[in-house]
C-alpha cells in the first residue's frame, strides 16, 4: 500500500500526460477545458508527490 501510495503523485502526472498526448493526436487542442483540467491534473500530481514523499520514510 505505501508503495502505490507513494507512486500517486507520478501517476496523476502521467494521466495528465496522455491527456495532452491524446488531445494533441486528435487534434483537439484548441479545447481550454482539457487542456485545463490536464494541467491541474499534473500540478496536484507533482504537489502530492512532494507531500507525500515528505511524510512518508522508508
Amino acid at each position: 500500500m505505501k508503495g502505490l501510495l507513494k507512486n500517486l503523485g507520478l501517476i496523476l502526472i502521467l494521466i495528465g500526460a496522455i491527456i495532452l498526448l491524446v488531445c494533441s493526436f486528435t487534434g483537439n487542442v484548441n479545447n481550454n477545458s482539457i487542456l485545463g483540467i490536464s494541467l491541474v491534473i499534473m500540478i496536484v500530481g507533482m504537489v502530492g508527490y512532494i507531500a507525500i514523499n515528505k511524510r512518508i520514510a522508508d
